[in-house]
């Protein structure tokens, strides 16, 4: 004859779905907050390769001026911008800093566009 013993293992099913949602929760909330650093990130870089497409119709400070009121506008400050023109090609970059001061997690991301045409 054959005696199973029965265990109770109610609430184990729980805790581990709670522990999951609780990491999962957590994952999204650092993805979040690091992910907005590289949201800012190219919607600069993409600024900036608009700018040096339309390299022709502007003048190196223009571009500057636009740049600048963009990037004040995404991060709070403007970066200094460099505009290198060698013939009908041009290069724009920049250097700039973003800090990310979270619960277990502080960063500083050192992020350089760089954009030609």
């Amino acid at each position: 004859m054959v005696v199973r013993r029965l265990q109770s293992r109610r609430g184990t099913s729980t805790l581990g779905c709670l522990v999951s949602l609780a990491l999962f929760i957590g994952a999204l909330y650092y993805g979040v907050h690091i992910g907005q650093v590289y949201l800012r990130y190219f919607e600069l870089l993409d600024d900036m390769r608009t700018q040096a497409h339309m390299d022709a119709n502007f003048s190196d400070n223009e571009i500057n001026a636009h740049l600048a009121a963009q990037a004040d506008s995404l991060l709070g400050e403007a970066p200094h911008f460099q505009i290198t023109r060698a013939g009908r090609r041009i290069t724009i970059q920049t250097e700039y800093t973003e800090s990310v001061d979270l619960p277990f997690f502080k960063h500083t991301f050192v992020l350089r566009p760089h954009a030609e045409e």
